[in-house]
């Protein structure tokens, strides 16, 4: 995680711009966040990518929008997500923030592999300190789908990519049905989601604790309640933006190690590879099978020489 500016700067080929938008937060909301990326200079981290991920039409370019706190990333619900991954970094104060905004994982009902493979290669040679796996608080449960997308991301960027993950549900100020307290919902929704990604990301149950995928909350609307101090909060009372950087922060120290995105990564060598060492015993099996038909064979010619 100890990367200079210059360096990062260099490896994420991009503009750093002046983090103009961190001005339109409210005073407390800046102070916190001040607090916040100052205990990840004083370890040394001057940097942090997010990518940014999940179906389309759920609130990731919004949610990019209200961490940055400029209309950085187009958002229109009349269009579908961009077609390209999208990369806004801003800097204050020695500190650099790289959102990386991606294209939907579905298209047509099916599993967008085309996206994913987009946004491998733009990633290249980029390294991931957060994935932000982006779903709806206010959608009642989880189907294949979800599962397939899941799987998909694990066989592209590796298993070792839930280690950096935080499951963000968005459209989270609602007022949750039957009655059930606003926490309790919140905890069932992100149960049915976490279980999803266990699944799919084929975690299995003595797994689980080696893969702790914290929760956060984003709520992108201008009509988002607000506290005394002018900042954005959920039902619950929490002010959601400084809550959630606080939990991006969390997975980024956590202590396992950012994903590089390299060639071999991207060309799947690993795989490759693996598929290859397992050649010779394919290859035995079938020549195992086939002795095994021919002796069968041959002793059935053997009882009934004349077919009969």
């Amino acid at each position: 995680m100890r990367r200079t500016q210059a360096t990062h700067r260099a490896a994420m080929g991009s503009q750093v711009r002046d983090w103009f938008g961190f001005q339109q937060f409210p005073s407390a909301t800046q102070n916190k966040l001040v607090e916040l990326f100052g205990k990840l200079k004083e370890e040394g981290v001057s940097t942090l990518t997010i990518l940014v991920m999940g179906k389309g039409g759920i609130g990731k370019s919004s949610t990019v929008n209200s961490l940055i706190g400029e209309r950085v990333a187009n958002v229109n619900p009349f269009q579908s997500d961009p077609l390209r991954p999208v990369m806004v970094s801003r800097s204050r104060a020695g500190f650099t923030l790289n959102i990386v905004d991606t294209p939907g994982l579905v298209e047509g009902g099916y599993v967008n592999h085309q996206a994913l493979e987009l946004i491998k290669r733009f990633l290249l040679n980029k390294t991931i300190d957060v994935l932000l796996y982006v779903d709806r608080l206010d959608a009642y449960r989880v189907d294949d789908l979800d599962k397939q997308i899941i799987s998909a991301i694990s066989d592209s960027f590796g298993k070792e990519i839930w280690r950096k993950s935080l499951l963000v549900l968005t459209h989270a100020q609602l007022c949750p049905p039957d009655d059930l307290p606003y926490d309790v919902f919140c905890d069932r929704r992100s149960e049915a989601v976490l279980k999803t990604i266990h699944a799919g990301a084929r975690i299995g149950k003595r797994e689980i604790q080696q893969y702790p995928i914290a929760v956060g909350l984003a709520e992108n609307s201008t009509r988002c309640n607000k506290n005394e101090s002018d900042e954005k909060i959920l039902p619950n009372g929490n002010a959601w933006i400084p809550s959630l950087v606080k939990e991006i922060i969390g997975v980024a120290t956590n202590g396992s190690k950012a994903i590089l995105v390299d060639k071999k990564l991207i060309d799947g060598s690993e795989a490759n590879e693996r598929g290859k060492k397992l050649i010779p015993l394919i290859m035995g099996v079938q020549w195992l099978i086939v002795k095994w038909i021919q002796g069968a064979i041959e002793k059935d010619i053997a009882r009934n020489p004349r077919g009969l």
